[in-house]
């Protein structure tokens, strides 16, 4: 894949046209305040996978609505815990198993990872199902409910991880100043927009995130999942007006905004799923302490183990 971004001499310092809705705080506000009002009833049973070294625990807790979402909760067995991290996944994957997860708990650090309510059916497999239907939509999670900001999917699924983050600090071995959110692509979207909506969490790792900067992605790349978008458009001629409107209640560059943790972002400067342009619109507008590691030469996969080092020795420096 070649260079097809803008060069980093501007990639530094690149501003998103995104504006965010005139009521994009109470828009979020209520949306929260609505799902709180349901009981968050988090339930942790232990299970026996042979991990002898850690200790498991299979989650439910109460999501948007109070919908029932699954996940892992992995903390090093015997011994106690040095903070905190609640993993999201990318687009299209699930929880999986639990020995997926075992970088975090390897640390010392206790993991919470969300499922993905309706995903977990393409590389990694998945237990929530998502019992709200939508308006017709093009296959995929992208324009579900893309009409109507109340009814988009990522309504739900940010409010899920919010409430995964409450889950995690409910639990008696949380520190609440060691509370970290980390995730890649889809999985750092969630993690921007947990960190913008909940003042809880002290750091983020957003990896190679999407969900971000939504008036350049839509248009740069013809890659999925943000080509969704663009076939459907290309079908629903009359909804653009409509779609943009929508998203932009759940554009990353705004949840970065508001965010005062401390981030460790990741871009690559050859990624045509998540542009660096897109990556950069998060991270430039992000208002707490931040960094970033640029991988220059690839594409979505980014860092990966190389990224997971960096995000482990940060964490450590962040949140001792």
């Amino acid at each position: 894949m070649p260079f097809f971004d803008l060069p980093q001499s501007q990639l530094d310092s690149y501003r998103s046209s995104a504006i965010a809705p005139a009521d994009f705080d109470s828009f979020w506000a209520e949306t929260l305040s609505q799902s709180r009002a349901k009981p968050l009833e988090a339930v942790f049973e232990p299970v026996d996978t042979g991990l002898k070294l850690f200790d498991v625990s299979d989650v439910t807790f109460s999501g948007f609505a109070g919908d029932k979402v699954r996940g892992w909760y992995i903390r090093p067995a015997g011994v106690a815990t040095r903070g905190t991290v609640v993993k999201f996944i990318g687009y299209g994957g699930g929880r999986g198993l639990p020995q997926e997860h075992l970088l975090w708990p390897a640390t010392g650090r206790a993991v919470l990872v969300m499922d993905t309510r309706g995903q977990g059916s393409s590389w990694s497999r998945g237990d929530t199902p998502d019992p709200a239907g939508s308006f017709p939509a093009h296959p995929g999670f992208m324009t579900r409910g893309i009409n109507d900001p109340k009814d988009y999917y990522y309504r739900r699924v940010y409010t899920d991880g919010v409430r995964a983050v409450e889950a995690a600090l409910g639990r008696a071995e949380t520190d609440p100043t060691k509370l970290a959110v980390v995730g890649g692509s889809q999985g750092g979207g969630i993690s921007i927009a947990v960190a913008g909506l909940e003042a809880r969490v002290k750091a983020a790792m957003p990896d190679v995130p999407f969900l971000c900067d939504f008036p350049r992605a839509v248009g740069l790349t013809s890659r999925d999942p943000y080509g969704e978008i663009v076939r459907f458009l290309a079908t629903h001629r009359e909804k653009a007006a409509a779609a943009y409107s929508t998203i932009n209640y759940f554009d990353g560059v705004h949840f970065s905004a508001r965010s005062t943790a401390a981030a460790l972002f990741s871009v690559a400067l050859m990624d045509d799923v998540c542009p660096p342009s897109t990556v950069y619109g998060a991270y430039n507008a992000w208002a707490g302490p931040k960094s970033i590691e640029s991988y220059t030469f690839n594409n979505h996969e980014g860092g990966g183990t190389w990224q997971e080092r960096r995000q482990v020795a940060w964490l450590d420096e962040t949140l001792p």
